[in-house]
């Protein structure tokens, strides 16, 4: 096995950087492997569940972990594996499709905001404001000085929620076109995931390198110092699992979550 490389550092847009999705591999694993990734899979779960526990009991700070890529690539899969370590009490996932009438009346954002997590707990973005520079580009939904003007947008908001106390982790899931057709052909064929696939999504497909543009042009602008991009490999979904629960646990470790010390219990009480 190669020498493994440091995840987190890996993987993270550097602010100022130029991405270019089609020169990273989607394939590659850093030197790891999925015999040895599985007990650190575990390690991380472990790790997880502590660190939501203690920011859980804490109730200082939140998490918004945001999830985009392309269809596919994983969102769905991330979050039934790695976010199972987590307690639901303290946890909340939100999707974001097609916007319905009355939040089309509003800022792109306003339907965002709603959804920030609460101090103490971690938010799961599926999908996100992202899509606002991505399909709304694509499809030419509002004019080019519409959507352009909302990279920046997008910076002033998440600095707003991270000068709240609200700590910002954005993973990009990225898989080849190879890849992207034979899980739509998996989808198809399984009576269990078909209702998971639509002839929209071929529609989609066939915009692959639009969408490509929206990407490299989304993770260049709006990876920051307070909320980072991190593009995630993700052909193997063994390694897409272990690099986001690694690169989350990291995340909320830096923080230092503690446990509360109650300034009225008595130090030496006996309960009978």
């Amino acid at each position: 096995m190669r020498q493994r490389t440091d995840i987190r550092d890996a993987l993270r847009v550097k602010p100022g950087s130029r991405v270019r999705l089609a020169k990273l591999d989607p394939g590659r694993t850093l030197g790891y492997d999925k015999a040895s990734a599985a007990p650190l899979l575990v390690d991380q779960f472990g790790r997880l569940a502590r660190l939501q526990d203690r920011l859980w009991a804490e109730a200082k700070r939140s998490v918004l972990v945001v999830l985009q890529g392309i269809d596919a690539a994983g969102k769905d899969g991330t979050i039934n594996k790695v976010m199972e370590a987590f307690n639901p009490l303290g946890c909340v996932v939100s999707s974001f499709k097609v916007p319905t009438a009355e939040e089309l009346g509003h800022d792109f954002l306003w339907r965002i905001h709603k959804r920030v997590p609460g101090k103490g707990e971690i938010g799961i973005f599926n999908r996100s404001h992202y899509e606002d520079v991505l399909v709304v580009r694509v499809h030419g939904l509002v004019p080019r000085r519409v959507w352009s003007a909302r990279y920046d947008q997008i910076n002033d908001f998440e600095r707003t929620l991270a000068a709240g106390g609200t700590t910002i982790v954005k993973f990009f899931l990225t898989i080849d076109r190879d890849e992207q057709c034979k899980r739509f052909q998996d989808r198809y064929d399984d009576p269990t995931k078909r209702w998971k696939f639509s002839m929209g999504d071929l529609a989609e497909r066939a915009r692959w390198d639009d969408y490509q543009a929206a990407f490299d042009d989304a993770l260049t602008k709006t990876s920051t110092d307070v909320a980072p991009w991190y593009v995630i490999p993700g052909n193997r979904n063994w390694f897409r699992n272990l690099a986001v629960a690694t690169i989350l646990a990291d995340t909320i470790a830096g923080l230092r979550p503690a446990y509360p010390s109650p300034p009225d219990l008595p130090p030496d009480l006996v309960i009978e």
